[in-house]
């Protein structure tokens, strides 16, 4: 959640950086600091250089190239890739479009994404503001969605539907803000639209963050980019952060046809993400894909006198309970 205006109705995670990002990765020494800036610009300013003349090529010349390049962006950052699942596709164009969904850490999960699955990004209007990525983001046909808009939803959906329905790849994160990795948000329902208007199949993808140099799967908080933290801030902790890996687990794809509507599509995609039992939930405290999986979001930074519990988030786009139409169909929530 960010910005003190922020309508109530939008999507809102519990995560802090004072409550979540305690527990860091140790840093590297500062020669290495630097060189992965050096080396994170250069490929960043590779990427807008070439980037007219990716456009012009075949889309399946163009995926390939912007998977590699959004791979480099991330390894340039010390962040190593681990990717598994349903890939033997490769990070190609396929026959027909999918709506990618994801849950959503940082601002690393769009290019960990493209690295694997190259496609129209679903984004907040006020990534186009951004330097250096607004501009990229526009050249690569980013979807902006004026979240605080709800009018300008029933549009998103609908250019979201043509997208795939035109073979496109369209990538969204349907919990509508960025959690810790720790905890989770639910899926909201209007995304998934898009995909039963258009036909098109559901594609689940699972993003977790651990260190390299700490035994165990515990989830690590390092790449998180939450609440009022600025990108600055998260830049310089992913750049410190030794040994950060970012696992990639592509799984099955969902039909649209086995499903009657767009929460029972959403259900399903975030059963297949959080390795909950659909349509119930994992008991708290389980261990899951996410480490500790719970329905409570607990603050880590009360290391005596108890743990604090903050309530799984709630707030949910207002059409996600009650349709929109947008034409035939009807809209969906960021």
């Amino acid at each position: 959640m960010r910005g003190p205006a922020r309508a109530r109705w939008l999507p809102s995670a519990p995560c802090t950086p004072e409550d979540c990002l305690t527990d860091l990765a140790p840093p590297v020494a500062g020669p290495r600091r630097a060189a992965r800036w050096l080396l994170a610009g250069a490929v960043l300013l590779v990427g807008i250089v070439l980037s007219p003349l990716a456009r012009r090529c075949p889309p399946a010349r163009r995926d390939r190239l912007t998977a590699r390049w959004c791979r480099a962006v991330v390894l340039a950052f010390g962040v190593r890739i681990e990717v598994s699942g349903c890939v033997r596709e490769g990070p190609v164009r396929v026959p027909g479009g999918a709506l990618v969904v994801a849950n959503h850490v940082s601002w690393l999960d769009v290019p960990l994404l493209a690295s694997v699955r190259p496609g129209r990004n679903l984004a907040k209007s006020e990534v186009a503001a951004y330097p250096v990525l607004g501009p990229l983001a526009a050249r690569g046909a980013t979807i902006f969605l004026e979240r605080d808009r709800l009018r300008a939803l029933p549009g998103a959906v609908a250019e979201m539907a043509a997208a795939l329905r035109a073979g496109s790849t369209v990538v969204a994160f349907p919990e509508g803000s960025t959690w810790c990795g720790i905890a989770y948000g639910r899926f909201h329902n209007a995304v998934f639209q898009a995909a039963l208007d258009a036909g098109a199949p559901v594609r689940p993808v699972r993003i977790r963050y651990r260190l390299r140099t700490r035994p165990g799967t515990r989830t690590a908080p390092a790449a998180a980019f939450v609440g009022e933290d600025t990108l600055l801030a998260s830049l310089r902790r992913v750049v410190a952060a030794r040994g950060l890996v970012a696992e990639v687990t592509v799984l099955p794809p969902i039909p649209t046809e086995a499903r009657t509507d767009r929460a029972a599509l959403a259900r399903a995609a975030h059963a297949a993400v959080t390795g909950e039992e659909e349509p119930g939930g994992a008991p708290a405290g389980r261990e899951g894909p996410y480490g500790v999986h719970a329905r409570l979001h607990t603050s880590p930074t009360v290391a005596s006198g108890g743990r604090i519990a903050v309530p799984h988030a709630r707030t949910a786009v207002t059409s996600a309970r009650r349709p929109v139409r947008t034409g035939p169909s009807s809209a969906r929530d960021r």
